[in-house]
């Protein structure tokens, strides 16, 4: 695996070598340029205890997450050597951009999605190219358009994107889908990139769904925080967990050591409570879960009594897995003047399928969060927005 050249990771000097070695041996030597002032008894009461500056996070809060991922469903046997804690999987893919990206190399990303990749890869003078997505029924991955990617980059590409599942469309990758990547990742000598941040909301699942977290046959660095599966954007807490082939794991930390002792993110503050926060993260996934799955069903009943007695004319797209789903309305309709009379009508702001780059016109991705009567006259609004729309 081709690493960026912004990472210098050459050979250590004599005296560094030989700091190193003692280090591994047991037996680390002393510092006389020692300027930590916790080492020294001078940090202030408030914040007494040691700082280790472990440029991977905190060992005890990683080996708290690599427990809880091995321990949940679905997932792997997790070492806490290959997790990196940080302050948001927004910085992880800033990280990840950096390691594995010369500037001008590109990280394939997924439309429809969300714009941050496409954002990340611009402030670390990256290039973001699209794969597609298809709907037949369900959200699908256009594995061709991928390779046709690869193939047109010429070895640009250092990264595939996957998130899974996805936001706005909520699929997770399928199978078939998973085997053709590898093998493309393996082809093209490009590493994965798995965001799995709304792995644990599923909403109308396939049976066979399976984390990118852990996989073995392709380098892989897996997203994940407290961001949505606590319901806690406020935490600033996510990580990246690297798997792969031996060998370019071991690069991989080697080169992500440099990036991450440069940036030192997680403090000792948020880093305490990681512990007594992932106690918290089932309960909270799964009141999370019961609020997004009921009011999918509220909303499929009230589209249904729409069909019924109303216009009939909005529907939702089938959505695995997450928090959003995509309603359609007649493309006849401008999703701009659509927005703009929500606004100015009824006091209301969206996000229009052009957000993601939906491939036409006619969309709104929709949050299933609020509380169900909210949710219901959210849903109300759209219907009635629609039809002032379609009587203009």
């Amino acid at each position: 695996m081709k690493f960026s050249h912004r990472v210098n990771v050459g050979r250590m000097n004599p005296i560094a070598a030989e700091a190193a070695a003692a280090r591994a041996a047991g037996h680390p030597l002393g510092q006389l340029n020692d300027s930590n002032p916790t080492h020294h008894g001078l940090a202030p009461a408030s914040l007494d205890e040691l700082y280790t500056a472990d440029p991977r996070g905190p060992r005890e809060a990683r080996e708290a997450i690599a427990a809880f991922a091995s321990s949940r469903p679905q997932g792997s046997p997790t070492d806490a050597d290959d997790v990196y804690v940080l302050s948001s999987t927004s910085e992880a893919y800033a990280w990840l951009a950096m390691l594995l990206c010369d500037p001008g190399e590109a990280i394939l990303m997924p439309k429809p999605g969300y714009p941050l990749i496409e954002s990340i890869c611009a402030l670390t003078g990256t290039r973001a190219i699209p794969y597609r997505q298809f709907y037949d029924g369900s959200w699908g991955i256009d594995v061709a358009s991928m390779e046709r990617a690869l193939e047109e980059a010429d070895g640009a590409v250092r990264a595939i994107a996957i998130i899974n599942p996805n936001n706005p469309t909520g699929a997770y990758t399928h199978p078939g889908e998973r085997r053709r990547i590898i093998e493309l990742a393996r082809r093209y000598d490009t590493a994965i990139i798995a965001d799995e941040v709304f792995y644990d909301f599923p909403l109308e699942p396939f049976d066979t769904n399976r984390r990118w977290a852990g996989e073995k046959d392709v380098l892989t660095f897996s997203l994940d925080g407290f961001s949505k599966m606590l319901g806690a954007p406020h935490a600033k807490v996510g990580w990246i967990q690297v798997s792969g082939p031996a060998d370019d794991v071991a690069q991989a930390k080697r080169h992500l050591d440099m990036i991450s002792d440069d940036f030192l993110p997680m403090s000792n503050i948020i880093s305490a409570r990681i512990p007594g926060m992932l106690e918290e993260t089932p309960r909270q996934t799964a009141r999370i879960g019961e609020r997004v799955r009921g009011n999918l069903a509220l909303l499929h009943s009230i589209l249904d009594a729409d069909k019924t007695d109303g216009d009939g004319v909005v529907d939702v797209m089938r959505s695995e897995g997450g928090w959003n789903v995509l309603v359609r309305f007649p493309s006849t309709i401008d999703e701009n003047d659509l927005g703009l009379r929500l606004a100015r009508d009824y006091g209301m702001n969206c996000q229009p399928g052009y957000y993601f780059d939906m491939d036409s016109n006619g969309f709104l991705s929709i949050s299933l969060l609020p509380e169900p009567t909210v949710f219901e006259a959210n849903v109300r609004t759209i219907l009635s927005a629609v039809h002032d729309e379609l009587g203009a």
